[in-house]
Order: C-alpha cells, then sequence, then structure tokens
C-alpha cells in the first residue's frame, strides 16, 4: 500500500509540472517597438484624448482608473518615477535620510541630487515606488536622473557608480515585469542598453548627441525623445525615434514632429 501510495503521488506531482511549467507565473514585459508615437504629461489635468500610442504620466500623481482607461483606448502606460534625486514635496520624502541628500538640482526647486552609492538606503525606496506602478496597472517605469555621476552633486560618484546604480534599478522593473527605459545618461548608452527595453531622451537634438543613442534603436528598442525648443524639434528620419515638442512644464501640449 506505501508503494502504491508513493508511486500516484509522483505520477500526481508529474502532472502538475507538466500542467504548470516553472516560468507560468512570470507574465513577459512590454517590450517597446521602435517608431511609437507618445505623450509625456507630468503637469495639469491629465489629457487622454493625445493621439498617441504611449503615454508617460507621474506614478505619484496618477490613478489607477487613468492608466485603465489609458488602456481601454489601447495605450502603453509609463510609469515616471525619480530615481537619481529627492523631491522634497513627495508623500515619502521623509524616508530618504540626509546623508543621501547631495546639491540641489539647477533650476529645479525642492530637488537634491542623492547619492547613489547607498543602495540599502535607497533600494527600498525605490521598490515601494516601483511596485505602487505596478499596482495602478503600468507598463513600465521610466526612472529619472539616472545620470548624477556627469553633474556636480556633492558626492564622488563614478561612472562605475552611476553603471551599478543604474543596472539595479532595471533590475528592480524587470523583477515586477515592468519595462524600464533608460533616462538621458548617453555616455553610458553602450553599456546600459543590454539592461533596459527602451529609451527616454531630452535635448539630444540641442546638444548634438542623438547619434548615441543608435544602439537602442539597433535593436529594436523604442527611444522617446523630448525637446523644448521648436528649432531643435526634428531628428533625421534615419534615426527612427519618435520625437515630441514639449513646454518645459511638461503640462498637456504637445506637438509631434
Amino acid at each position: 500500500m506505501r508503494r502504491l501510495l508513493m508511486t500516484v503521488l509522483a505520477a500526481t506531482a508529474a502532472v502538475l509540472a507538466v500542467a504548470a511549467p516553472a516560468n507560468a507565473a512570470t507574465p513577459a514585459r512590454w517590450q517597446p517597438a521602435v517608431g511609437l508615437s507618445w505623450q509625456m504629461q507630468f503637469s495639469g489635468k491629465l489629457d487622454t484624448s493625445v493621439n498617441a500610442q504611449v503615454y508617460d504620466i507621474d506614478g505619484a500623481d496618477s490613478t489607477k482608473a487613468q492608466v485603465a482607461a489609458l488602456h481601454q483606448a489601447g495605450r502603453k502606460v509609463v510609469c515616471y518615477v525619480d530615481a537619481g534625486s529627492f523631491e522634497n514635496w513627495r508623500a515619502d520624502a521623509a524616508k530618504y535620510p540626509a546623508a543621501v541628500r547631495g546639491k540641489a538640482l539647477d533650476g529645479w526647486a525642492g530637488e537634491r541630487w542623492l547619492d547613489v552609492r547607498n543602495w540599502a538606503a535607497l533600494g527600498p525606496i525605490l521598490a515601494a515606488r516601483f511596485a505602487d506602478c505596478k499596482a495602478k496597472g503600468f507598463d513600465a517605469v521610466d526612472p529619472d536622473n539616472m545620470d548624477g555621476y556627469s553633474n556636480d552633486t556633492g558626492f564622488p560618484l563614478t561612472a562605475a557608480d552611476q553603471l551599478t546604480f543604474n543596472r539595479r534599478v532595471a533590475d528592480l522593473a524587470h523583477g515586477l515585469g515592468l519595462a524600464v527605459g533608460l533616462k538621458n545618461d548617453l555616455d553610458q548608452v553602450t553599456a546600459l542598453q543590454p539592461a533596459f527595453d527602451f529609451a527616454v531622451n531630452e535635448s539630444c537634438r540641442q546638444y548634438n548627441e542623438c547619434g548615441q543613442l543608435s544602439p537602442f534603436v539597433a535593436v529594436g528598442k523604442a527611444v522617446f525623445h523630448v525637446e523644448y525648443k521648436a528649432a531643435q524639434c526634428p531628428t533625421p528620419a534615419s534615426l527612427r525615434f519618435g520625437n515630441i515638442r514639449k513646454n518645459l512644464s511638461l503640462d498637456a501640449f504637445r506637438t509631434a514632429c
């Protein structure tokens, strides 16, 4: 009887293994394709009527219902999260230890660069933010200020420090089944492209840097590009970017170019 019971249990386990493969609970994350149109809005009342395939909106200020409405309209939705700097108006601002808050971002009141070497402090905060994005139904995250090492942060950050931090951020997103975009950090594109699913860039035309993003397009990954000056809006068609012009306030205004 004992041998018969063991035989039955073994057979049942084999059936379950076939019926429920190990990766069944891990959904495939979104892979933004080259050439998608997009909209980015972080201020003002959200305008859901823009003819764009992808929306990039503030994760904390948006609601699950807004994300669902955009999905119902056939859009993919990206969750904007500040990863490399501190914003004093956010609900979780008190969770950032004083030791990780560096110099102010030039031109951005209430923001300070972060010591991205301190993952023990920053990792749990970002994990909670990304989990909120997931809970609201977002398809991807747009982590901002991923290039602190090339700015005057108040910390002796190196290129290696930045690579480590950026890859950790990408891993956090992927662990939740979310796609993740590399925001700016053009000097490290070649090294970071494999870890990211798309790129988000500000003003590469203005600074003659757009060619540095070609490693993304070369492997079929989207580049979502925004300029803030009308004369700088278009980029060569050969780059195959999604190009828009926005106001610096990132309100609903948008012009495709």
